[in-house]
């Protein structure tokens, strides 16, 4: 069950227009498309404002900035601007792993390692960096939250949950992955978007359910699946 809306619908076609107006030009000798290419870590910097404009918890901002931030270093190391070599900074990934991991119970963020967890919480946020997480929600007024899989895998079981009337889930997969295991007795609406991934709905359908789950978000070169 699929309901993009009008704006979805534009910046998805928006998308095709310009990657196909890219390789008409190279093929009619205009220039050629791989200096544009040379810009690709400005690819980061757009993923990141998107992140952040659909943002509804913490650490949806935090991701989103990092990804701003390190798409114009990256930038601007093409424009020789400053110097910057993944090659010399990598290990600083490692001493924020690291962090994060020490501190993950406070970010809610997962950096290089598994986890499962029980909750009876009403609202989630969950993020994972290059990680997997697990959680069994058993809330009985669940109203939805947020989750955020990077390069990672995120399972989110829902059946022992309940929810009054509407419960909204944004989701943001990049180059990750989502489950999402919902009861048989909710309704599933999508309203998200796929850029070069999927966001797809195998739950069966419910016959006038007043428990109704909205999926918002984006998966960009990633998948969500919603299955009963």
């Amino acid at each position: 069950m699929k309901n993009r809306s009008p704006q979805q619908h534009l910046l998805i076609g928006t998308f095709i227009i310009v990657i196909g107006v890219l390789f008409l030009i190279e093929n009619l000798d205009f220039f050629h498309v791989r200096h544009i290419l040379a810009f690709w870590p400005t690819m980061f910097i757009v993923f990141g404002v998107f992140k952040m404009s659909q943002a509804k918890a913490q650490s949806g901002y935090v991701l989103g900035g990092i990804f701003v931030l390190l798409g114009a270093i990256m930038t601007l190391s093409h424009l020789n601007i400053i110097y910057f070599s993944l090659r010399d900074w990598w290990p600083i990934f490692m001493i924020g792993a690291g962090v994060m991991i020490i501190f993950r119970d406070k970010t809610r963020i997962n950096i290089g390692c598994n986890e499962v967890s029980d909750s009876d919480a009403g609202n989630i946020d969950i993020v994972a960096v290059m990680s997997g997480h697990q959680s069994n929600i058993t809330a009985q007024n669940f109203l939805g939250g947020e989750i955020t899989a990077v390069m990672g895998g995120v399972e989110l079981d829902l059946r022992n949950a309940s929810i009054q009337t509407d419960a909204v889930i944004n989701v943001f997969a990049f180059w990750g992955g989502i489950v999402l295991k919902v009861p048989n007795d909710w309704t599933v609406i999508n309203n998200g978007t796929a850029i070069m991934g999927g966001i797809e709905n195998s739950s069966m359908p419910v016959m006038n359910s007043a428990k109704r789950l909205i999926i918002t978000g984006t998966a960009i070169m990633g998948g969500v699946e919603i299955k009963n």
